[in-house]
């Protein structure tokens, strides 16, 4: 069975009505979206990844961003609670799949909400996101379910940005990348590099120093090449419009195969 397994979603026709919070609503072309999408699950596939599609949520204009819908340590899965209302239909496809594949699953629960996007996990470390979609409630249960596991989890002021994952990510040596003026509290990382881009901040980790990357962060993908890795650049633009990210995208699933 394969290694790397990652769940996708495929963008439904109300996509253009996707929330923004942050930044400015811009016109959104769906069609170039799904294009787009198609071209991010065949870098996934091209670098060892199998891509499992979730039942589409076409009544959900944000379901393709997949990754906020649940967190997944060791064995188990934690169905997230979106701190978006509208965005909590996108769950029981994602308990579905996720449950196919053998994990056990578990739920955040009223008065909890969380996204996964709210999560960055370092080894053995998940660094929570506690803002503006992930409550203390939600943060207290994401402990519960995974501080018995050998987890450690560090929670993290987000008020900049829509996700704790806006900000930031991490390189395969564990470094915090991310562009500094949207960064509430680099010093919280043990090691902090920035980036010259906001999108710049986003990387998949595909194996080795492969690094899957948006295409509008040429100077970060420069840097980080300057650095050993090797960035492997798409073009999200459309999804970029609606405050996604190359990580939004996928659900990476290491660890229910290692």
């Amino acid at each position: 069975m394969p290694s790397k397994k990652a769940l996708i979603r495929r963008p439904g026709p109300r996509l253009a009505e996707g929330i923004v919070t942050h930044g400015t609503r811009e016109p959104v072309d769906v069609d170039l979206a799904v294009r787009q999408w198609e071209e991010y699950a065949a870098a996934l596939e091209a670098h060892g990844w199998e891509t499992l599609e979730v039942a589409p949520a076409d009544d959900c204009p944000d379901a393709v961003f997949v990754e906020d819908t649940v967190v997944v340590f060791r064995n188990v899965a934690l169905i997230a609670r979106p701190g978006a209302e509208s965005r909590r239909a996108e769950t029981a496809g994602v308990e579905e799949a996720v449950g196919r594949l053998g994990a056990s699953v578990n739920w955040v629960w009223e008065p909890g909400t969380l996204d996964g996007g709210d999560v960055l996990k370092i080894g053995e470390t998940l660094y929570a996101g506690r803002g503006g979609r992930t409550n203390a409630a939600g943060v207290q249960q994401l402990r519960a379910a995974f501080e018995p596991l050998g987890a450690r989890v560090v929670a993290v002021p987000v008020d900049r940005v829509l996700h704790l994952k806006s900000a930031v990510t991490a390189l395969p040596d564990g470094t915090v990348i991310g562009y500094g003026p949207l960064v509430d509290t680099p010093s919280l990382f043990p090691g902090f590099l920035p980036v010259p881009e906001e999108s710049g901040a986003h990387v998949v980790l595909l194996g080795g120093a492969r690094l899957l990357m948006a295409a509008s962060a040429p100077r970060s993908a420069g840097l980080l090449a300057g650095l050993g890795f090797e960035p492997v650049l798409v073009d999200i633009s459309e999804f970029e419009k609606l405050e996604g990210c190359v990580t939004c995208l996928s659900v990476r699933l290491r660890e229910l195969y290692s």
